[in-house]
C-alpha cells in the first residue's frame, strides 16, 4: 500500500544540487521510501548509500577528497541512509557540498543524538531540515478515505500509526511489539550516554502512566530510583530519538502559573501501549481521556512541522487547578484548546487566564470535530 507523504513536493521542491537535505525521525516512519522516491523522481543517476551497513561506515568516516571523487562516481543524487552510524559524517557531508557542484544529498538520521554533535556545525549554511513522523490523519485520509479512517480512530488511539502497523491490519500487536523490542531503542542503545538500559526501560513505563499528567522530575527519579539530573538526561535522550515529546507550561504574568512541571507524550499511541503492554478497546479501558490527548498532540505536531510552524506549544496550569491542555502561540497571539472525547463534556476556559492574555478564540477538540483541526493549518 501507498501512501503519499506530505513531506514529499515540500522536499522536492528544496532540492537544489547546493544544499543537504536532511531528514530526521524515528526508524521505521518511512524515511528510506520517501527519499528513495525522492532520488528517483530527481535524476536517474542516483546511488544509495545505506550507514547502517559496516562497509557504508568504513568508507564515508574520514573519508578523503579523492577517495570520494571515486565512491561517488558520476552520481547526480546520493541518498546517505542512516548517517548517524557514520563517524564524523558532518565533515564527510561538508566536503562533498563544498566540492562536487551539481549532486544532491538527501540523508536521513533516526536520532538527534549523534547526528547533532557531527553535522551542525559542519552544515551551518549548508542544509535543509525536515522531520518525519508515523503516518498523520491528512496522509491516510488521502488514500484511504475519510469514511474508513473515522472508522479506524479507534485502531490509531490504541495501536498508532506507524506505516507497518497500518499494513498489517489484524497483525497490529505483533508488529508493534517488534517495533518497539527491535528498533525503539537501537539507536539509543548505541549512544554513549545510555549506560543502564534497565533504567531507561523504568523511565519510559513511569512516563507511559502518566500521559497527560505533569511529570515532576523529584517524583520520577525516585519512582525509577535514580538521580533526577540522570533521569532528566534520559528524558531529553528520548526526545531526542523521537520516542516522547516534551511540553513546557505557558507562564508570563499570573502568581500562582506553574512553570517548572512538564507534560511528556509519545510521537505514537502504539509505542506507548506496547510499553504499559495494554491493547484493549476503548470501552475497556480507563485511559481513553490520556489516549486521545496524546493522539491529538502528537497528530498536531506532524501537521505543524510539515507546515513551518515557527510558533510554540505550552499547556497551562496554576496552583489553583485551573488549566488549559494545550497553546499554541505565534507571532503574538496565544490560540489555547481543550481536548475532550465526549462532545457532550462541558468545558469552561479559566476566566483569569482569558482576562490576562486576551486569547485567540478557544477552541474544544472533540470526537466530533477533531479531523478539520488536524487537515487544516491555520496560520
Amino acid at each position: 500500500m501507498h501512501i503519499d507523504r506530505s513531506l514529499f513536493d515540500i522536499l522536492f521542491q528544496k532540492a537544489d544540487y547546493k544544499k543537504v537535505i536532511l531528514l530526521l525521525g524515528p526508524r521505521q516512519v518511512g524515511k528510506t521510501t520517501l527519499v528513495k522516491r525522492l532520488a528517483t523522481q530527481l535524476h536517474s543517476n542516483f546511488l544509495y548509500l545505506n550507514g547502517d551497513e559496516l562497509t557504508v561506515q568504513n568508507a564515508l568516516q574520514d573519508a578523503s577528497l579523492s577517495f570520494l571523487r571515486a565512491y561517488l562516481g558520476e552520481s547526480k543524487v546520493v541518498v546517505i541512509d542512516e548517517a548517524q552510524r557514520i563517524q564524523n559524517v558532518g565533515l564527510t557531508l561538508k566536503l562533498i557540498v563544498d566540492n562536487f557542484q551539481g549532486v544532491q544529498l538527501l540523508v536521513t538520521g533516526s536520532s538527534a543524538l549523534e547526528l547533532a554533535s557531527s553535522i551542525n556545525e559542519p552544515l551551518t549554511g549548508r542544509k535543509w531540515e525536515y522531520r518525519l513522523y508515523p503516518l498523520s490523519w491528512s496522509e491516510l485520509i488521502g488514500t484511504l478515505g475519510f469514511p474508513k479512517c473515522l472508522n479506524s480512530l479507534e485502531n490509531y488511539l490504541i495501536f498508532g500509526t506507524y506505516p507497518e502497523v497500518i499494513a498489517s491490519e489484524g497483525q497490529e500487536i505483533p508488529v508493534l511489539t517488534n517495533l518497539a523490542s527491535s528498533y525503539l531503542y537501537k539507536d539509543l542503545l548505541n549512544f554513549q550516554g545510555i549506560r543502564k538500559p534497565e533504567l531507561l526501560n523504568k523511565i519510559l513505563q513511569a512516563l507511559a502512566w502518566q500521559v497527560g499528567s505533569e511529570v515532576s522530575f523529584n517524583e520520577l527519579s525516585q519512582t525509577v530510583q535514580a538521580d533526577k539530573q540522570t533521569v532528566q538526561n534520559y528524558v531529553d535522550l528520548l526526545e531526542k530519538a523521537f520516542i516522547v515529546k516534551k511540553l513546557a507550561p505557558f507562564s508570563r504574568n499570573l502568581r500562582g502559573e506553574i512553570s517548572t512541571s512538564r507534560k511528556i507524550y509519545f510521537v505514537d499511541n502504539g509505542i506507548r501501549n506496547s510499553i504499559i503492554g495494554n491493547y484493549a478497546s476503548l470501552s475497556g479501558r480507563s485511559d481513553v481521556g490520556e489516549l486521545w490527548e496524546n493522539y491529538l498532540i502528537a497528530e498536531r505536531q506532524k501537521l505543524l512541522s510539515y507546515h513551518g510552524f515557527y510558533g510554540r506549544v505550552y499547556f497551562w496550569r496554576n496552583v489553583r487547578g485551573q488549566e488549559i491542555d494545550y497553546l499554541e502561540e505565534i507571532d503574538g497571539k496565544i490560540h489555547p484548546f481543550e481536548f475532550k472525547w465526549n462532545p457532550k463534556a462541558k468545558v469552561k476556559f479559566p476566566t483569569t487566564f482569558l482576562e490576562t492574555y486576551t486569547p485567540a478564540a478557544p477552541q474544544v477538540i472533540h470526537r466530533e470535530n477533531f479531523w478539520e483541526w488536524l487537515q487544516t493549518y491555520p496560520y
